[in-house]
């Protein structure tokens, strides 16, 4: 381990012991003795106030008080961050390895009552997300050291299902996880602007040495969703159709929780909700999933938007009888 690892260990296990002497934390950090007086002192030096006692009870131990530090956590703040760890995970975190070495030294410098305590809790609460294929937690990696480095890189690109594959030179802001997938939004030198990036659809990546400053306060999360809502049209304007549904309590839940719809939601009763949706949206995607709640829902106006559901409910029909 690093000094700064064995300085941390030296920490919790004066914490969770109480008292210990050199020779004990050098057996059970199974470092030598001087390095433990090395870190000891290095402790000491930064501020830690370690207390020293002499004699054959004696040995070195924190003060109480020292516990409320913010760099020892409670039970809930443990479960907590092993909780977010099963998160990140299952989504393909591209520091995975670290975080897995940050969760087993949680979980080292502890005593067996805490350490059985954080493994009960640590299934308490479990992910499901589609399989993440290796190559993309290797991409997300590359991404990632490259928005840690500011060094703008070239990607091989696919844009879409069967489009050809282009080269992209962009700055990497930011990684963005969204439904399931994850998206890298930078400054795109072919286009000038700002752009998202899908990046199960990138093939390959190079480093171009380049080196690019990051706009202060940037949010890559607010961008791509904006220029999410940007396409939907969701809001109020000329291009907006008003939208009222009626239905079960329950169901309508359903339907304002939509990424898009939560957005456009104009005024919701018990029984009804009323939203401002982009015509071209409306008319495609949101039609369709209009029909996966089958009777619960039922469309109040516009009547146009009642007309075209009849016509793909029998255009459906007429696919599966034929």
């Amino acid at each position: 381990m690093s000094k700064a690892d064995n300085m941390l260990a030296i920490l919790w296990l004066l914490k969770s012991r109480r008292r210990m002497t050199a020779k004990e934390l050098s057996d059970e950090l199974e470092i030598h003795i001087r390095t433990v007086y090395r870190c000891i002192d290095a402790l000491c030096i930064s501020g830690v106030p370690i207390v020293s006692e002499v004699g054959r009870d004696g040995g070195y131990s924190i003060p109480e008080a020292l516990k409320l530090e913010p760099l020892f956590f409670d039970a809930e703040e443990q479960k907590a961050l092993l909780q977010a760890a099963s998160f990140a995970r299952e989504s393909g975190y591209p520091s995975e390895a670290a975080l897995t070495r940050a969760v087993a030294k949680m979980k080292r410098y502890t005593n067996p009552q805490q350490l059985e305590n954080m493994e009960r809790r640590e299934a308490h609460i479990e992910v499901i997300q589609p399989p993440v294929d290796s190559a993309l937690t290797s991409l997300l990696a590359e991404l990632e050291a490259g928005i840690d480095g500011q060094a703008s890189l070239e990607l091989s690109y696919r844009s879409g299902y069967d489009s050809v594959t282009t080269k992209r030179s962009i700055d990497p802001y930011g990684l963005v996880h969204w439904r399931a997938n994850w998206y890298v939004v930078g400054y795109c030198h072919l286009r000038a602007d700002i752009r998202s990036f899908r990046v199960d659809r990138i093939i390959g990546m190079t480093d171009t040495a380049a080196r690019f400053e990051r706009p202060a306060a940037f949010s890559a999360r607010k961008f791509l969703l904006g220029s999410l809502l940007e396409e939907a049209g969701a809001g109020s304007g000329d291009s907006t159709v008003s939208v009222l549904i009626q239905g079960a309590p329950q169901a309508l839940d359903d339907l304002c929780g939509h990424w898009l719809l939560s957005h456009a939601l104009v005024e919701r009763s018990p029984h009804h909700a009323r939203f401002r949706v982009d015509e071209l949206t409306l008319y495609t995607g949101i039609a369709h999933y209009l029909l996966s709640f089958g009777g619960k829902l039922r469309v109040v106006e516009p009547e146009e938007l009642r007309s075209h559901m009849i016509d793909i409910t029998e255009e459906l029909l007429h696919y599966y009888r034929s």
